[in-house]
């Protein structure tokens, strides 16, 4: 199973201060906007996402489909399957994607200690 690109989502109170902060330890802007309150910033293959005002809690993001450059995958493991073994491994969900969907969704879990967990397919 390919859990695809990795990151981190991090909710911030200060978008600007937060993307400062980061730069200072290397990072640069990759993706996002800031008058839409997100940033994905980058640091070789170490993604880290900033957003501002969108969730409460900070979240391990997976992009089943997507390298770290936001490159598409040629093979790589659905989402849904992806959904499909977690439950077969008993995991509860917050959120699912539909099944007999394709292309883009994402579902939500979190692990024994309450982190959240968003697998998030973009692609087809």
């Amino acid at each position: 199973m390919k859990l695809g690109a990795f990151s981190m989502s991090l909710s911030v109170k200060d978008l600007s201060a937060s993307k400062l902060f980061y730069e200072k330890l290397g990072f640069q802007v990759f993706a996002g906007d800031m008058d839409k309150n997100y940033l994905i910033m980058k640091n070789g293959n170490a993604l880290i996402g900033l957003f501002q005002g969108m969730f409460e809690n900070n979240i391990l993001t997976f992009n089943p489909g997507w390298d770290e450059n936001a490159n598409t995958l040629k093979n790589f493991t659905d989402v849904r399957d992806i959904q499909a073994h977690l439950k077969k491994q008993d995991v509860s969900f917050h959120t699912e994607v539909k099944e007999n969907t394709s292309g883009p969704g994402s579902f939500v879990i979190s692990d024994p200690d309450g982190n959240i967990i968003l697998v998030d397919q973009h692609i087809q």
